[in-house]
């Protein structure tokens, strides 16, 4: 899903726009979000625990086809071994935010995979290490906008895993590398992880999430 700008709003639109424009004359700028999208209001602690709860469903529906494929995959045993375990932490993310929101969480969002060699051990490994990445940033930025303490309390449980997941997916990549603290997620002067705003965070994924949702904030 690309991001594109309306107003107050951020509309994510698979394969729009790479970037915001307030341009809505001939430059091909947007003036109306589709009628068909999902909404999620940003404004509330239950859009937020939304907008984490489709992150975990991205998640946990590609690292469930990760295992499922483990036979032609070409990972390690230990590798499945830690992917295995990534899986289930996804799942128990997923499941545990959908008990949460009960009947205010969002449908089930729709997912393609099929840029993904998943008999190719480094295409798994590259794309899972994007997933985590972009979750632990997803989180940072969006605590902020939660406003009950024990909802931040809890968000902060779920990225400390999801920077585990980063640390260990870079790790068998990059073996013995210093890469699980690398200046692409870590700003070495600050010593802090990235922070993405929810607008940023779905820019690139729209080969994954085949879902349209609108973003207010």
């Amino acid at each position: 899903m690309r991001v594109a700008c309306l107003g107050g709003t951020a509309v994510l639109l698979p394969s729009m726009l790479a970037g915001c424009s307030d341009d809505d004359g001939g430059g091909g700028g947007i003036t109306d979000p589709p009628s068909n999208a999902l909404i999620i209001d940003l404004n509330t602690d239950v859009g937020v625990l939304n907008y984490a709860y489709a992150l975990e469903q991205l998640e946990a529906a590609f690292y469930s086809q990760v295992v499922q494929g483990f036979a032609s995959s070409g990972l390690s045993a230990a590798e499945q071994t830690v992917l295995s375990d990534i899986r289930n932490h996804e799942v128990i993310h997923r499941d545990f935010l959908a008990q949460v929101l009960v009947g205010a969480r969002i449908p089930d969002l729709a997912f393609d995979f099929s840029s993904v060699d998943f008999s190719d051990r480094v295409s798994i490994l590259r794309t899972a290490k994007a997933f985590e990445d972009v979750g632990v940033s997803a989180y940072n930025g969006a605590g902020r906008l939660l406003k009950d303490l024990n909802n931040l309390a809890v968000a902060g449980k779920i990225v400390s895993v999801e920077a585990r997941h980063a640390a260990a997916i870079r790790d068998l990549l990059r073996p013995g590398s210093r890469d699980f603290a690398g200046d692409d997620v870590i700003d070495p002067a600050s010593g802090l992880d990235i922070a993405n705003e929810p607008g940023q965070v779905f820019e690139g994924t729209d080969v994954f999430v085949t879902t349209t949702i609108r973003l207010v904030t």
